[in-house]
């Protein structure tokens, strides 16, 4: 009985595999590749954390190293994934999923930085200049319809953190566990840490009694705009104090958030 010659096919399978995976493999390198030219020309906007280098600056600068992961206390920085191409590993920030609340006062993302990409020459949050919040969706915003906040901002699910200084004033706690009873939702004013520091150097208590982390200008006000069915309404108003942290954004009860962090005129210190 004469045998079948089997090495052929069975080469045949051997060489479309190794094809496939080297077209698979290929196809990822140029996928993460192809992230150099929006990334250093500027065209993808990402939230970095506090003191970042203007963007080209800080791809230049950053090696990757996570220490700022590490030390943030409320877990609002992670580093980005393969699909940020050239941009991949290096820190970035999911306002609505977690903001930078300023837990730690001295900046410490900052001290860690072992290359100055998130630069040095900042010390306090109301200098970070991350980005600009803008009010994208008015029309969803409770203050504007004269609503308020009853319970968790966010719902029972929601994972963020914030410090909340009644609470605990040095660890922060899941937003979940807070419970609000606000006629009138302000709570893009009431949990933005540039007001919480003005409102505390206002009444003769800056943060760890250092003035100079007073902000010197205010970051956000609600303005009266009316009534609806009896009840006032308000607008949220963004003011030149504004740094970017993205608390607003995290914070606001509306779904989607009435907030989006702008990085168009973000100040960097390149």
């Amino acid at each position: 009985m004469e045998k079948k010659n089997t090495a052929k096919p069975a080469m045949s399978v051997k060489r479309r595999k190794f094809l496939r995976t080297l077209a698979l493999g290929g196809g990822l390198v140029g996928a993460s590749l192809l992230g150099l030219v929006p990334v250093a020309q500027g065209w993808v906007k990402r939230l970095r954390p506090p003191g970042a280098l203007l963007e080209q600056d800080f791809l230049a600068s950053c090696i990757k190293c996570g220490q700022c992961v590490q030390v943030c206390p409320v877990e609002a920085i992670s580093l980005a994934d393969l699909i940020d191409g050239v941009g991949v590993g290096t820190p970035i920030i999911d306002p609505r999923q977690q903001a930078c609340d300023f837990s730690c006062d001295g900046l410490q993302c900052v001290l860690a930085c072992p290359t100055g990409a998130l630069t040095h020459h900042i010390n306090y949050p109301h200098e970070a200049e991350m980005a600009v919040a803008k009010v994208v969706r008015p029309k969803l915003c409770l203050a504007a319809q004269g609503l308020g906040v009853h319970g968790a901002a966010r719902g029972e699910n929601f994972h963020g953190l914030l410090r909340y200084e009644e609470v605990d004033r040095w660890n922060p706690i899941p937003i979940s566990e807070h419970q609000y009873d606000l006629e009138v939702c302000d709570l893009c004013v009431r949990q933005c840490p540039i007001e919480i520091r003005i409102a505390q150097c206002d009444a003769g208590n800056p943060p760890a009694g250092d003035e100079n982390q007073c902000p010197p200008e205010p970051a956000i006000r609600l303005v009266a705009t009316g009534e609806v069915n009896g009840r006032k309404t308000f607008a949220p108003e963004i003011l030149s104090g504004c740094v970017g942290c993205g608390v607003c954004e995290m914070i606001c009860p509306a779904e989607s958030s009435c907030f989006e962090m702008s990085l168009e005129n973000r100040g960097g210190q390149a």
